[in-house]
């Protein structure tokens, strides 16, 4: 793979040398780096930093870089959904690790270490509003990382098995892959103030995390399975919707990568909380500080 050159058509870049979709250069990629969703919630974050490097905004890809206590630091959008990781994760490892003269894998590998800060909606009576929450395992629906050749080498298939025997997994549906977050990152980012829980990553907000607006749901029992099943004696404690693809094709490029999310919804006692901006930029902060303080072995 490190030989081949890698066609204009795979890997677009942009007249200014900058990555297709996330319009970043090379020099613009920072080892330190926070994902979140929303677009506007990297002008909170970067609000934190003590110098800001640049800023760039393509579509909802909006990226912040700086210094935050004498360390680079950027912070990424990434918009909505799965697909969306494919697309920044794919193109940021680009930019570090292919020679985007020769288009050539480059010889030595570059790791990126990345902390995804978002929001979900807890599955169990433990697991409140306003509390935060490590994805130790994302469980992905969307299939992504079905594509990728090796995908089983860095999956928890005996979680994947069990789990599709105990909710009776419509056939019709990807199959769901399970990963496991960075240890080492985990280690250093999560402390007291964190819980660590098993994360849904769902393809979808409405009926794929079990909501029924207008349309009826192909399996109404299922958030009641996944509340029942136990992975050694651990239950799934929430939904969101990124974490398993970020986390699956980190490991596969080489990334370490982790997701923490603030619980804004409860979705058993049928409870949501629309003014949580303050809790998710307190995360951010308590991320930041631990983030440039990691020091991998």
């Amino acid at each position: 793979m490190k030989d081949r050159i890698i066609p204009a058509s795979e890997l677009i870049i942009n007249e200014d040398g900058s990555a297709f979709h996330i319009h970043l250069r090379p020099e613009q990629v920072y080892d330190n780096i926070i994902f979140v969703g929303d677009p506007g919630r990297v002008k909170l974050f970067a609000s934190l930093f003590d110098k800001i490097d640049y800023e760039v905004s393509s579509r909802e890809f909006h990226t912040i870089g700086g210094e935050y206590r004498g360390n680079k630091v950027m912070c990424i959008s990434h918009g909505i959904g799965p697909d969306n990781i494919e697309i920044v994760l794919t193109e940021l490892d680009a930019l570090v690790n292919v020679d985007l003269s020769t288009r050539k894998v480059k010889s030595e590998h570059h790791t990126l270490n990345i902390v995804r800060v978002g929001t979900s909606g807890s599955l169990q009576d433990d697991l409140h509003i306003g509390e935060y929450v490590i994805a130790e395992k994302g469980m992905g629906f969307d299939g992504i990382l079905n594509f990728y050749r090796d995908r089983d080498k860095v999956c928890d298939l005996e979680f994947e098995s069990q789990f599709m025997k105990h909710t009776g997994w419509n056939k019709t549906w990807a199959a769901p892959y399970t990963v496991d977050a960075d240890a080492e990152l985990v280690a250093s980012i999560g402390r007291d103030d964190m819980k660590r829980g098993f994360t849904i990553a769902a393809v979808g907000f409405y009926a794929p995390q079990g909501r029924c607006v207008r349309l009826p749901l192909a399996d109404p029992e299922l958030n009641a399975k996944i509340e029942s099943f136990r992975y050694n004696g651990r239950p799934i404690t929430n939904f969101e919707m990124e974490s398993a693809c970020l986390q699956g094709l980190s490991k596969l490029l080489g990334h370490r990568a982790m997701t923490v999310c603030c619980i804004i919804a409860e979705r058993r006692a049928q409870n949501a909380n629309t003014s949580y901006k303050h809790r998710v930029v307190e995360l951010g902060e308590t991320v930041l500080n631990r983030l440039v303080e990691f020091n991998p072995v």
